[in-house]
Formats: structure tokens, sequence, C-alpha cells
């Protein structure tokens, strides 16, 4: 469970990072969006897991590798925006959000389920 300072920085630190991804994303992933779905800090706020979701992406872990190689230019960027509101600036870690292939295939289940012709209720 985190606490509402976990929350609140990880808002503040989701909120950067979105606006850095919006301005220079191209640079590091050209034709190919990048939405932070989600950040975890943990307890002493040295360490940010920070979820992405690519959009127009064949291969999300190509993507996510490409991230990881500029990990430190971007929390360099994102140093230079919060510098005045934390202390120390957080190590970044970045993970593939799964969740909308998860509920696209959850999706498909169950379209196929509704399609399927049902069996008549048998009373005896």
């Amino acid at each position: 469970m985190e606490s509402k300072r976990q929350q609140k920085f990880a808002g503040v630190i989701q909120k950067d990072l979105a606006e850095i991804f919006q301005r220079e994303g191209m640079n590091f992933l050209p034709n190919m969006l990048v939405t932070i779905t989600k950040v975890r800090m943990t307890p002493d706020l040295a360490i940010a897991r920070v979820f992405l979701s690519f959009f127009n992406s064949q291969d999300s872990s190509l993507a996510l590798n490409t991230i990881k190689a500029h990990a430190s230019e971007i929390r360099y960027k994102l140093g230079a925006r919060i510098k005045n509101q934390a202390r120390i600036i957080p190590h970044l870690e970045f993970f593939v959000d799964d969740t909308s292939e998860y509920v696209e295939r959850m999706d498909e289940i169950f379209d196929k389920i509704s399609k399927e012709p049902r069996q008549p209720d048998s009373e005896e």
C-alpha cells in the first residue's frame, strides 16, 4: 500500500515524464506514441517504476529497450523539471504495461463465447 506521499510524488513524476515523452519522444521512438500509464514509487522515493504503453508499435519489447537505453537522458530531463520539488531525482525503471493487450484478448474471448450457439436448457 502506497503512502499519500508516494502517490503524490508518483503523480508529479508521471505528469513530467508524460510532457517529456510528448515533446521529445519522437527523438527516441519516431512514429510512435508512448503513454505513461502508471508510476509506482518505492517508500524512500529513490526508485520510480514507470509503466509504459506503446501505440503504433509492432514490437513493444524493442521499444522498451530503446527507452531503457535513453534512461539516463530521460532522468536528466526529469531532474531539470523537478529539481525544486524533490531532494533526489529517482532512478527510473521502465516496464511495459500490457493491460490494453489483456483487455483486447478478453474481449476476443467474450466475443467468441457470445457467438457460440447456446445449448437449450434441459429441464428433466
